[in-house]
């Protein structure tokens, strides 16, 4: 007997709760075989065997949490599963040997398991969607989150007649007073934990939020007049995200104890500059880090941005791409927000919220309005380290490289 047990997963993380067992005791199972997904608080991981024989015994549950160490199946190695013997058998005389027939197989056991990612079993089973009813425009015929959530409930194929008579199930009782419907649905882990995280946040810094605009006028002008060269150059398209992340960076030098962090009664001013990019993923909002952003030039930015954004999507993210950020950068504008106060990314203590630009009339002079693309900006920082002179001078700075920025090009 070979036992399979949860394996070291990152310095963080000690356990994972059990999403999905690939596999089913009594299963024949080969070396590398995929038996089991784990959800873990930052990305979902599939665990192997090490061994080759046949699944004996499953020591958890779907749902269950299990830590870093803890065994959770069992593999027969070169045998069959364990056969527990009742007393009634042992007791009972010897029958001759029947003739073997060919075992019947099942429809079910003749349905090919689909190819689909994690994130897209997990929504599957939240939605109770059968992942054989899903279509894919994957060349590989790969099932991915997104086909999921674009399902509809009216693509899936309707069980056949049957000549029993149905039984309708009973709806639960209303969970809510004055007998109002409700749904309650599990909270995954990932989502607990990013709850818990911005809830220690609030409670253990002292938070504040300063805020700037800034005039696009001439980043607009600049990407318009550059970008078909740009994507020609480098297979990559010039995005407004590149030119905050430059301006960030040299802002950062300026100030830095906003690229810090704070560990007991010392800061820790970090030299170099891994710039968070927050995405949003099916599984909530996620921050990969685009790193030695300092080193980077803008292909290679954005280049990194649409990567990580990809496998964001696609619920591909690695535990490494998520890890040691130094200062982040959230971008709600995408989603059409005007204004907002972003909440700090622990244990930085410091990020940047972008927002919608919107054309409005601005002040030239004291003659003169004009209609401009204007973008108010928010910076949230901690308090306990970072003085308001200097929250105000870095985004200052921010605003005036922007606004200006071919200085990027110096900075």
């Amino acid at each position: 007997m070979a036992e399979i047990k949860v394996p070291e997963l990152a310095e963080s993380i000690t356990e994972g709760t059990v999403a999905q067992w690939l596999k089913k005791a009594g299963d024949t199972v080969e070396k590398g075989d995929y038996i089991v997904e784990l959800e873990t608080d930052k990305v979902n991981v599939e665990i192997i065997s090490d061994y080759s024989g046949v699944l004996a015994e499953l020591k958890a549950e779907e749902g269950d949490t299990v830590k870093v160490g803890e065994t959770i199946a069992v593999v027969s190695e070169g045998g069959a599963a364990p056969v527990t013997e009742t007393p009634a058998q042992a007791e009972a005389p010897a029958q001759p040997k029947a003739t073997p027939q060919t075992p019947e197989v099942t429809i079910d056991e003749k349905k090919q398991r689909p190819i689909a990612s994690p994130a897209a079993r997990k929504l599957a089973r939240e939605k109770g969607i059968d992942l054989h009813s899903v279509q894919t425009a994957d060349p590989l015929g790969r099932v991915r989150a997104q086909d999921v959530a674009n399902f509809e409930p009216n693509q899936q194929q309707m069980p056949k007649a049957s000549t029993e008579p149905a039984v309708k199930p009973q709806a639960p009782a209303p969970q809510a007073s004055d007998d109002k419907p409700v749904e309650r649905i599990r909270m995954s882990r990932r989502r607990q934990t990013i709850a818990n995280r911005l809830v220690e946040v609030q409670q253990t810094a002292a938070m504040l939020t300063t805020f700037n605009e800034i005039d696009m006028t001439n980043v607009m002008n600049l990407r318009k007049r550059r970008k078909d060269k740009f994507f020609e150059e480098n297979d990559v398209k010039l995005g407004f995200m590149s030119f905050f992340t430059k301006a960030v960076v040299a802002a950062l030098k300026k100030s830095p104890l906003l690229n810090a962090e704070i560990q007991g009664d010392q800061i820790v001013l970090k030299k170099y500059y891994d710039i968070g990019i927050a995405v949003s993923a099916p599984e909530g909002l996620v921050v990969p880090v685009v790193r030695d952003a300092d080193r980077k030039n803008f292909a290679e930015i954005e280049g990194d941005i649409l990567n990580l954004a990809d496998k964001a999507r696609n619920n591909k993210l690695s535990l490494n791409d998520l890890q040691g950020g130094t200062f982040t950068i959230t971008n709600g504008g995408v989603f059409g927000s005007l204004l907002s106060t972003p909440i700090l990314n622990g244990p930085q203590v410091g990020i940047l919220g972008m927002h919608k630009i919107q054309v409005r009339p601005v002040a030239i002079d004291a003659e003169r309005m004009e209609n401009r693309p204007m973008m108010y900006v928010a910076l949230s920082y901690d308090h306990r380290i970072i003085d308001g002179k200097e929250a105000v001078g870095f985004l200052v700075k921010v605003k005036e490289l922007l606004e200006d920025p071919e200085s990027l090009i110096f900075a």
